[in-house]
């Protein structure tokens, strides 16, 4: 890519390029740079979608910040003439918001529509014969410390990406969880507010019992009275005794 800081992100190599060997797999790493102070998104397309396997096809990333893309060739039984491959591959990117999620993202990120800006860059494919210096120099990039340890760092962000999403994901169970406790509540609350009523109810119709009962004994005491008032006239044995 020419005039790489211009540009929304670069891409190191420039070709995808494999040792190519009959029945076997091989791979190509690509660094993808953010050059900006934006979030950019990408997402990366082939004409032979059947014979390659890319990891990640689609990614955020971060400003001023950079990303591994691992290019695998399924293995092939018939090799091309002079190794000459015609396959191409499209890799768009396009400014998206703050902290933004590739899985979030609309399926029309990248559709030119709208004057939204979406950049191209066209990568080829390079098959390199296993005895050649080129095929030693690419063993050797592919073995660096350095790619090594930007893959690390690279596995260590998506698995920090997939924890966020797993966060986000209880974060929403929680909720729905308390939205049915606190509805669980308020259907105790109603139930306990007419056993309450129930029990004032009861304790009324006694209240108003008690008052009759309590004429009915004094009434009963009032008629048995006078024979209470005969009896106290005799005089008592004692007296007699005198």
């Amino acid at each position: 890519m020419s005039n790489a800081s211009q540009q929304l992100i670069s891409v190191h190599p420039e070709d995808i390029k494999f040792i190519f060997e009959l029945e076997k797999q091989c791979f190509c790493d690509l660094k993808v740079v953010n050059n900006t102070e934006h979030h950019v998104a990408f997402k990366v397309k082939t004409t032979s979608p059947k014979k390659y396997f890319v990891r990640p096809n689609a990614n955020v990333i971060q400003p001023w910040d950079a990303c591994f893309i691992r290019v695998t060739l399924q293995p092939q039984n018939e090799s091309p003439l002079d190794l000459q491959c015609k396959d191409k591959f499209l890799l768009q990117s396009t400014v998206v918001p703050p902290h933004s999620d590739i899985d979030d993202l609309s399926p029309d990120t990248f559709k030119k529509d709208g004057g939204k800006l979406v950049e191209e860059c066209k990568l080829k494919v390079v098959y390199i014969a296993p005895n050649s210096a080129s095929a030693d120099a690419i063993r050797n990039s592919n073995g660096s410390p350095d790619i090594s340890s930007n893959q690390a760092i690279q596995r260590a962000k998506e698995e920090r990406d997939a924890a966020i999403r797993q966060t986000k994901q209880l974060q929403q169970e929680l909720d729905m969880l308390k939205k049915r406790l606190q509805k669980g509540n308020a259907g105790f609350s109603l139930k306990f507010a007419i056993f309450v009523a129930l029990i004032g109810l009861v304790v009324g119709l006694l209240l108003n019992f008690a008052p009759s009962s309590t004429s009915l004994y004094s009434t009963s005491l009032s008629s048995t009275s006078p024979s209470s008032t005969s009896l106290s006239s005799t005089p008592p044995s004692s007296t007699s005794l005198e």
